[in-house]
Formats: structure tokens, C-alpha cells, sequence
């Protein structure tokens, strides 16, 4: 605008009825939406989180209840306003919010009609959006209510406190009308996915020195550590700090334990239903709140070697334009100063994991142990072939007839040239954990066991060598309580003769 000139203004606010509506697809899931009601409990200091539902009557509701600090009506009626607070605003290092329209978007984005009621000192207050109404009036106010003994949950609420009443649950159908029982298994399922995400998002509070509860329907939920540090297997390295202008980034690498490590249950739990080759990478925590988790940030690929290593990555509230942390909370992105960092580390970071899955494949493949498979690397290609020098092999082939010999060796080069390497590939990069050898029979084991023995033996090695040397390759070690009566057996047969 030239200097001197005089603009004229015409009155730009916004429709309540178009723009409420819009909150409501910012993209977030239920449990995102409930995280980020959770996130407010949290910033009020509650140690005691209950979420409630009713999921079977005709008129199903989710409750969220706290034992925070509670408000005043004036501080709920500025809590129900949509962009209550200045993203740019400094706000308290305990703080977990950010544009002050986590209480309204979460909550429109699953329901119609939102209720809040609210404790201090044991003065109560409610507050409702009811975006019906806002839809007939088309006016930017919340209904403010005195009668409160009709709102479900409002006697778990204490002396302080807020409750977080969802009704209305339109979004939770998927946008279909379904019967009461219909609808119940759909809402259920939901919320079992949001119990999941909420012990993996707030594990770190869940754990701490005085760890906070958060309560589903009366049961507890217990902390899911994507690191798992109780377990005596996971490797960490040190703690790394990285000086920026709005506050200090800390990195810390880990190498969860292979899945023959824990058990299957803790594995599956730790891997979650995607598994763990996309829980591999980055998560990045604010506030010890997780924010991101399963990504490597373009930075590298996802792979199978790498799907046991994952880096903890801290930042402050003051930090959330660099990273820009979305609404929902669910999304960020690397800063410059960040990425470059961690370019330089990366291969740092992966190694454990690689080194972990190699450690326990070399010793399939290892000259000095008695592989039935050799791994042979030349012109940039990777081939798996029989050992047929093999004593399981050799000795069979010393019995046959001189004219058979050559046959025999030739059926082991066309199973070892028949290896399914794409089936492989595909099942690996799935679920590797899942593909197993096949097992052998009693039969097919002695025949191997004696023979393997027959020639160590001969070749004068003591019996604890052979023993450690027949424990690390299969089939023995799959069926290692087998084979070990088996060799128990045949030493103990030599030596009655």
C-alpha cells in the first residue's frame, strides 16, 4: 500500500458454523485426538487419568477425567476458544500444548457435542460445544451450564479436576449407521489401537519416579518402552548433545535385543502391528511426550539388518517452529542443523543392529564351524551354496556305488541353484522372525549326528570342541536337546564296547 493512502476494512470473521465444521478434519485419528486430551491433564499436573467409556447404550460417549488443577469458569470459557493460546507465546517446560486448539480439534474431529466440567476447590463449572448448534446459530458461543446431574462421569470427578465429555460420536461409525452392537465392536476396536498408543506416546511418564496413571475402563496401563532398557541384551550408546539457539537436541542410539532374546510375547508387544521394520529409526520425544517414532527421516531406508535400531531424539516445547510440530502433534520435521548431524552418525547408529543379525548369520555360513550352506561374495553377487564337503554328505557318498557318487553331488547342486531366493527375500523383509527352518525327524537327525561325530572324531578333535562346534549350526541347533542325547548316546555306546 503506497504511503499516504487510506484503506478501507470490511469485517472478516469467520462463520462459526463453516469454519467449526473445518476443525474437524485436521487429520486426527481417536487416538491422536485422546493423546491430545491427555496432553492437557498432563500440563495440569494430574497424576490420575480415567478414560471412560459407553460404548453399547444408543447414545455412546468417551470420557476423559483428571485429577489436575482444575478452573475457574472464566478460564474454561477461554479453554473452549478455539486458538486460546499463541503458538508463539513461551510457555512452561512441563507444558505439552501449543496452539491452544488441542482441546476443540481433537475433540470435534470425534464428535458432535463436547462437554466440559471442570473442579476447583470444589466449585464446578461446564462449558458445551454443540455443533448442531453452532450449526442452527451460526455463532461463535459455548453454552454454559448450572444443572450439572445429567452429565455421565461427573461423579468421578474429585474436590479438583476436569472431566472431558465426548457425545455424538459421529466419526467413530466411519461415517455408516450401524446397530448398537455393530457400532460397540467398531468403538471397542478403536480404542484397543488407542490403548496401545497411549502406553508407546507416554511411556516416559507412565515409568518415571512418580509415575503417573492413566486408567481404561479400571485397568491400568502399563509403560511400553520402544527401547526396551529393562531387558540386559539392549545396547546403548552415550547420550549426545547437540547446542542450538532455542535449546539443546539429545540423541541417544539403541539396539534392541534379536527376538531370540526376549520372549514372543514381549517381542510381538514391542514391534507392535506393523512389526518391527517399521518401528525401526527416530523417536522423537518433546517434553519426554512422544511425537514421531518409526522414521529415519529420508535419511536412510527402512531394512531388515537395520529394524533393531532406534535413536531417541529429545527437544523442549521452545523448539516446536524449528521442528515444526504439527497441530495433532503427530508430525515434525528435521531441522538443517539436525539432519546434517545426524548424516554424520547414522551408520554409527545402524551398526549395532547390523552387527547383531550378522553375528548370528555368520555362523551358518563360517568355514571353520561345519556349514551346511557356504556364502561365497564375488563380482557384486551374493550366492548360497551346499557344502558338500559336509560330512553328512561325504560319508552318505562313500557308501553309495562309485557310479552313483556323481549323481548324488549333482542332486546337491540343483537344490543348492533351486534356493527361492525371491519367496525369501519377500517373507524376510516381511516378517523374518516368522521364517523358521524345517524341522527333521528322529531318523534323519541320528543319521546326521553320527556321521558329523564320525568324522571329528576321526579327525582327533576333543569332544567339547565338537560339541560347541555342532551347537552353532544347524540342524543341531534347532533341535539341540535332541541332538545332545543323540551324541550322548554314541559316546556312551563306544565306550561299553
Amino acid at each position: 500500500m503506497q504511503q499516504g493512502l487510506v484503506a478501507r476494512r470490511a469485517d472478516a470473521t469467520p462463520h462459526a458454523a463453516a469454519l467449526i465444521e473445518g476443525l474437524r478434519d485436521i487429520g486426527y485419528s481417536l487416538e491422536t485426538a485422546i493423546s491430545d486430551i491427555v496432553d492437557n491433564s498432563i500440563t495440569a499436573g494430574a497424576r490420575r487419568i480415567q478414560i471412560l467409556t459407553e460404548t453399547y447404550s444408543d447414545e455412546p460417549f468417551i470420557a476423559i477425567v483428571d485429577d489436575g488443577t482444575g478452573m475457574t469458569e472464566d478460564e474454561l470459557v477461554a479453554a473452549m476458544r478455539p486458538g486460546s493460546r499463541n503458538p508463539l507465546d513461551a510457555r512452561d517446560k512441563v507444558d505439552l500444548g501449543r496452539f491452544g486448539l488441542g482441546l476443540k480439534s481433537a475433540s470435534f474431529s470425534q464428535c458432535r457435542k463436547l462437554t466440559v466440567v471442570t473442579s476447583i476447590e470444589g466449585i464446578m463449572s461446564a462449558a458445551v460445544w454443540d455443533l448442531d448448534e453452532v450449526a442452527k446459530r451460526n455463532e461463535w458461543s459455548v453454552q454454559l451450564l448450572d444443572d450439572l446431574d445429567a452429565i455421565p462421569c461427573t461423579d468421578q470427578l474429585g474436590n479438583t479436576g476436569t472431566l472431558v465429555l465426548w457425545e455424538k460420536l459421529d466419526r467413530l461409525s466411519g461415517g455408516h449407521k450401524l446397530n448398537a452392537a455393530k457400532r460397540a465392536e467398531v468403538i471397542n476396536q478403536r480404542l484397543a489401537e488407542t490403548e496401545r498408543h497411549l502406553r508407546l506416546v507416554f511411556h516416559r511418564f507412565l515409568e518415571g519416579s512418580k509415575p503417573l496413571k492413566i486408567q481404561l475402563n479400571g485397568r491400568q496401563l502399563r509403560p511400553l518402552d520402544p527401547f526396551a532398557r529393562k531387558n540386559s541384551a539392549t545396547i546403548s550408546d552415550p547420550e549426545e548433545v547437540i547446542a542450538l539457539p532455542q535449546g539443546d537436541v539429545e540423541i541417544q542410539s539403541f539396539t534392541i535385543p534379536h527376538h531370540k532374546q526376549m520372549s514372543n510375547l514381549d517381542w510381538d508387544d514391542l514391534g507392535g502391528p506393523e512389526g518391527h521394520l517399521k518401528s525401526q529409526g527416530f523417536y522423537l520425544y518433546r517434553g519426554e511426550r512422544l511425537i514421531l517414532h518409526g522414521t529415519w527421516f529420508g535419511l536412510c531406508r527402512q531394512s531388515e539388518l537395520t529394524k533393531l535400531s532406534r535413536v531417541r531424539i529429545d527437544i523442549s516445547n521452545s523448539m516446536d517452529s524449528d521442528w515444526k510440530i504439527d497441530v495433532k502433534k503427530s508430525s515434525a520435521q528435521l531441522p538443517p542443523t539436525v539432519r546434517d548431524r545426524l548424516k554424520k552418525v547414522i551408520e554409527r547408529i545402524q551398526d549395532g543392529s547390523k552387527r547383531t543379525y550378522r553375528k548370528r548369520g555368520q555362523k551358518l555360513v563360517d568355514h571353520n564351524r561345519l556349514p551346511l550352506w557356504h556364502r561365497l561374495q564375488a563380482d557384486g553377487q551374493i550366492r548360497y551354496r551346499p557344502n558338500i564337503d559336509h560330512p553328512i554328505f561325504t560319508e552318505f557318498a562313500e557308501e553309495l556305488p562309485e557310479h552313483l557318487r556323481r549323481g548324488f553331488f549333482n542332486c546337491i547342486g540343483v537344490v543348492g541353484a533351486s534356493l527361492p531366493v525371491e519367496t525369501l527375500h519377500a517373507d524376510m523383509a516381511a516378517v523374518a522372525e516368522d521364517v523358521v527352518a524345517d524341522g527333521v525327524d528322529e531318523d534323519t537327525l541320528t543319521q546326521a549326528v553320527q556321521a558329523t561325530l564320525s568324522v571329528l572324531l576321526a579327525a582327533k578333535k576333543e569332544l567339547k570342541e565338537i560339541v560347541a562346534l555342532m551347537k552353532d549350526v544347524d540342524p543341531f541347533r534347532t533341535a539341540w536337546s535332541d541332538t545332545q542325547r543323540i551324541i550322548d548316546d554314541i559316546i556312551e555306546a563306544k565306550r561299553s564296547k
